[in-house]
């Protein structure tokens, strides 16, 4: 299988299946020095793990990471970091009844027709369990953004209907409710909703909110590798998300220039912009104001209502999906979203440091030293 590989000089290679021993990933080109422990990555792995709660699948994994290499004394070696994660609760036989039959809004028919063979426990590799390796290669790209200040806030802004509006966001209440919306009340609204959804054997959809502060500008490239390009195919890279958006998005399209134009100002000390209908990039680069994208959720494939299918011969069968199935899929995408934003950018960090000569000339002669650094 090609394409488990993502970034050109900070790069990670997930592996795994959901019904396999285990996920993992193998994160290449971290610098040398980073603070880093397990404990680091639990922390995100603990925010997407699931059965904490009547949301998500009832599943029971620990998802514990474990370094199994490229960390030293607790800190990175420069060398590759690989990431273990240990499968504890697959309940295979949930899938016996569906290794002939393709399900409706899962990869089953697109896999077969690729591989001409394909893993029905969970769906395999393209099983949203693949995330969790992502999810553990971003907590170390997001240890190495915090390093220079940078930090990433993503959140829940809707699910179904229910949508908080931008005016009303409480940033305090994001890991205060089961949905991760920057909204008590919002919540609570959506968590009636999904109640509904559930009672009716169906499922939900939703829209991830992510921002992300500290990004100096000039970060990205201008032409095939634009920060709104690479912010898109990397969060477009995850299974369960249909649309991107930067900024104003397709809101954008029912504008005016002489509205949709960010103006400039000058506050005393830098350059800055009075809005921010660009969401952040000018040109496919950053402009140093926050960078703000929203990721379109498809709801969870998997209800219990019947639905109408064929099998692998061809036969027309009615299909109803039972086992251990997330009733929405946003709250547990919420950190996937976060750590792809996060190994998008730090790979770009990186690709901007030879932008300059200057940049190449600090590195190798510092100023303050008659010696080439070796």
């Amino acid at each position: 299988m090609a394409g488990s590989t993502y970034g050109t000089l900070f790069t990670v290679t997930t592996w795994g299946e959901s019904h396999g021993s285990a996920l993992g990933a193998v994160v290449d080109g971290c610098p040398s020095g980073l603070s880093l422990c397990e404990n680091d990555i639990q922390k995100y792995l603990d925010r997407r793990r699931p059965g904490q709660g009547k949301f998500t699948t009832a599943r029971r994994e620990k998802d514990t990471a474990e370094i199994l290499s490229g960390v030293f004394e607790g800190r990175t070696t420069g060398t590759p970091i690989s990431i273990i994660i240990r499968n504890n609760d697959q309940i295979s036989r949930d899938y016996d009844t569906l290794k002939n039959c393709f399900r409706p809004g899962h990869a089953d028919f697109t896999f077969d027709q690729k591989y001409g063979f394909r893993d029905y426990r969970g769906g395999g590799r393209s099983s949203g369990r693949e995330t969790i390796g992502r999810v553990a290669a971003g907590a170390v790209a997001c240890r190495l953004l915090e390093s220079v200040g940078i930090r990433i806030t993503a959140y829940t802004k809707s699910i179904g209907p229910i949508s908080v509006p931008d005016g009303e966001y409480d940033f305090t209440q994001i890991s205060e409710n089961p949905l991760y919306m920057p909204s008590r009340s919002f919540s609570e609204e959506a968590s009636a909703y999904l109640e509904s959804c559930i009672k009716n054997q169906d499922s939900s959809g939703g829209i991830i909110e992510c921002q992300i502060e500290g990004i100096p500008a000039g970060i990205g490239e201008p032409v095939f590798h634009k920060l709104d390009a690479a912010l898109a195919q990397a969060v477009m890279s995850i299974g369960a998300v249909k649309g991107v958006e930067i900024g104003d998005g397709f809101r954008s399209a029912l504008a005016k220039g002489s509205d949709n134009n960010d103006a400039f100002t000058f506050d005393g000390s830098r350059i800055r912009k009075r809005t921010n209908h660009s969401g952040g990039t000018l040109g496919g680069l950053s402009d140093g104001s926050t960078l703000i994208f929203r990721a379109a959720v498809k709801p969870t494939p998997s209800i219990a209502r019947p639905q109408h299918t064929v099998t692998s011969d061809g036969k027309e069968i009615e299909l109803s999906i039972h086992g251990r199935h997330d009733p929405v899929i946003v709250p547990r995408a919420v950190v996937v979203v976060e750590a792809m934003a996060a190994l998008a950018l730090a790979d770009l960090l990186m690709i901007n440091m030879s932008s300059r000569l200057e940049n190449f000339t600090a590195f190798y002669y510092p100023k303050d030293s008659k010696e080439r650094r070796p």
